[in-house]
């Protein structure tokens, strides 16, 4: 029975075009297939991401440009593009950045743009970006350590990469060792990486990233989802 993954602990070597592509095509399927009813599900911890949002508006400002990854469906992206100069706001699934830009046209921010883009990609440009954001995405990349060199390199220098992650080793192991891989099984579950906060901020730290702040805002029992915000040395 296949496990969620293992954090990679060096930068791996991407894969084949044909190999990446056919994963790609996977990711996408998945969440193209379960937009509609990630969209209609509430927010778990309503007063934990509201937390979050103060965190963030306060790190960003109307004359940043920021990215975000994994946006899913924009509702984070609609809250928080007043606060800067623009956000583009990317998501692998096409059917995720049809809903976000329905819930745009509903409540048009003019800062905020939409696209289908991969996390895993190295498709957002070199030092094009004052911030990048990563909300509940990184334990599901295909490849932390490439995931993270895309983002660095996207960065300007003294740019923020903030974060929030589900560290999935932090979680009962009966989850990651045996829920996840049946839920996966059958199709209800994507591909994860499995790792803990620790190991995250290794991560980070290995790619140049200076840790400058490490948070949990959750506010229901045990919280497993880090907030990190890292900065890109300046040049």
């Amino acid at each position: 029975m296949t496990r969620c993954s293992a954090a990679s602990t060096t930068t791996a070597v991407s894969p084949e075009p044909s190999s990446a592509g056919a994963a790609l095509a996977r990711k996408a399927r998945f969440w193209d297939r379960i937009a509609r009813k990630y969209a209609a599900d509430p927010i778990a911890d309503l007063p934990g991401y509201e937390a979050t949002l103060r965190r963030v508006q306060g790190l960003l400002s109307t004359s940043q440009d920021v990215l975000e990854i994994g946006c899913g469906t924009g509702s984070t992206a609609l809250r928080l593009a007043s606060r800067t100069r623009r956000l583009l706001a990317t998501d692998v699934s096409a059917e995720m950045i049809t809903i976000a830009r329905e819930k745009l046209a509903a409540q048009p921010v003019p800062q905020l743009e939409l696209a289908v883009a991969d996390a895993d990609a190295l498709v957002f440009g070199y030092d094009a970006w004052d911030a990048v954001l990563a909300f509940n995405l990184l334990h599901l990349v295909d490849d932390l350590d490439h995931a993270i060199d895309a983002v660095v390199q996207a960065l300007r220098p003294d740019g923020l990469f903030i974060s929030k992650t589900a560290c999935l080793y932090e979680m009962n192991p009966l989850v990651p060792r045996l829920a996840l891989p049946l839920m996966r099984a059958i199709g209800k579950a994507p591909h994860v990486l499995c790792f803990d906060a620790a190991q995250l901020q290794a991560a980070l730290v290995r790619h140049g990233l200076a840790i400058e702040a490490v948070e949990r805002h959750g506010t229901k029992g045990k919280d497993f989802r880090v907030f990190i915000v890292a900065r890109k040395p300046q040049a």
